[in-house]
């Protein structure tokens, strides 16, 4: 495996993190930001947006052609080429994500389940798409997955739909192992993910005997993940498979806040950032320490962390291009990371959200407002680009 002496990655170097972007879409990417980090369009955007979708109003090409082209690698997987293979120029590796939610249909969800499919079988053979990904809620019902993990008693037509739940998920995993093609099985919310976890930890125990194929999500802004995520590294040894891990920090904070002072149970959320940070980089430190029994995924915006593991890997001799470790950002975000890590010779991939524009808009939303909501990520993100700008003289 390929090695590279130990050096400092500089985050800020904006050459590199846009080298592929030309000064029309450099300019295009500053002004969207610029929109996005006006607090009131972000909030009474939704709404508008959605109205004006749901009565046919022809606003489909400006999303399109805006906040849809930043975020999103297009419609259909063939929509996604172009994507694919400008980041590929970067060394950056593309994970497709099919980001259509909040489904309820049996057909809906037997539908999802065979697009997952589809992208694992787009990824077969093609260097460039390295890790494939998916929602269990894609392909299951919610409120049956809250039942579950609440402990409730499901019908006996429950039990059968859950049935179809489980097969649709092993039939994604075992295609996945099939064509020796990794995919992550998303972190949701805690008042359904003891049954993700469950069905994660089996399809690990199925398919990562000899080679990492599944990975399971730890969400590090709850206070019980790293534990967790200790504990499975301890059912892994002993039973002998190889523990897929990508740690992201979290992505439903105020819901999960809100609802359990609605509920009256203590919240699974850490009660600052500084413990969600310490946390996270714990696990790091974790992962790295049992590389051999554990492969990761570095799922974050953070450059303390994504620097961290770099200095991890260094002092522990460990090559950049390890199989075992990733990092990932998400398409149209924090491309300093990115493509300085790929610069220097880690593995890096971008999650590339595709499916119907209308389908998707829960998931730009949430885009939208995760930059406005995490402190500084807007700002930094303009910082960037301004200083490219004035670099190209643009």
């Amino acid at each position: 495996m390929e090695t590279h002496p130990a050096r400092k990655i500089n985050f800020d170097n904006t050459e590199i993190a846009f080298r592929n972007k030309s000064n029309a879409e450099l300019n295009q990417a500053y002004w969207l930001f610029k929109i996005i980090g006006n607090n009131f369009l972000t909030k009474i955007g939704p709404p508008i947006t959605n109205f004006m979708l749901n009565i046919g109003f022809p606003i489909k090409g400006a999303i399109k052609a805006t906040i849809f082209k930043q975020f999103c690698g297009g419609e259909t997987i063939q929509d996604c080429e172009h994507t694919i293979e400008q980041l590929h120029l970067g060394k950056v590796g593309t994970i497709l994500d099919y980001s259509v939610e909040g489904e309820e249909e049996e057909e809906v969800f037997d539908f999802t389940c065979e697009e997952i499919i589809r992208t694992i079988l787009r990824a077969d053979g093609d260097p460039r798409i390295p890790i494939t990904v998916f929602k269990v809620t894609g392909i299951g019902r919610f409120a049956l997955l809250e039942k579950l993990d609440a402990k409730q008693t499901l019908t006996a037509d429950e039990t059968a739909e859950f049935e179809r739940v489980r097969m649709r998920c092993e039939k994604i995993c075992q295609t996945a192992f099939d064509k020796q093609v990794p995919v992550m099985i998303d972190a949701e919310e805690t008042w359904i993910q003891d049954t993700i976890d469950m069905l994660a930890l089996e399809m690990m125990t199925k398919f990562n005997q000899q080679k990492l194929i599944v990975y399971n999500t730890y969400q590090m802004y709850r206070h019980d993940k790293l534990a967790d995520l200790q504990a499975d590294y301890l059912i892994a040894k002993e039973t002998g498979f190889i523990l897929g891990v990508k740690m992201v920090r979290g992505a439903y904070m105020e819901k999960e806040r809100k609802r359990a002072a609605e509920m009256g149970y203590p919240s699974p959320i850490q009660p600052d950032k500084a413990s969600t940070d310490k946390d996270y980089d714990e696990s790091l430190r974790f992962c790295v320490d049992h590389i051999d029994q554990i492969g990761f995924v570095c799922g974050t915006h953070n450059e303390e962390s994504s620097r961290l593991l770099t200095e991890l890997m260094d002092e522990k001799q460990i090559p950049h291009s390890h199989s075992h470790a990733f990092f990932a950002q998400l398409l149209g975000m924090s491309d300093n990371l990115s493509f300085n890590l790929s610069d220097a010779g880690y593995n890096v991939a971008k999650y590339v959200p595709y499916g119907p524009i209308k389908a998707v808009m829960p998931y730009l939303f949430r885009r939208a407002q995760e930059n406005t909501s995490v402190a500084g990520q807007t700002g930094r993100e303009l910082g960037l680009i301004s200083k490219e700008k004035a670099r190209r003289r643009i």
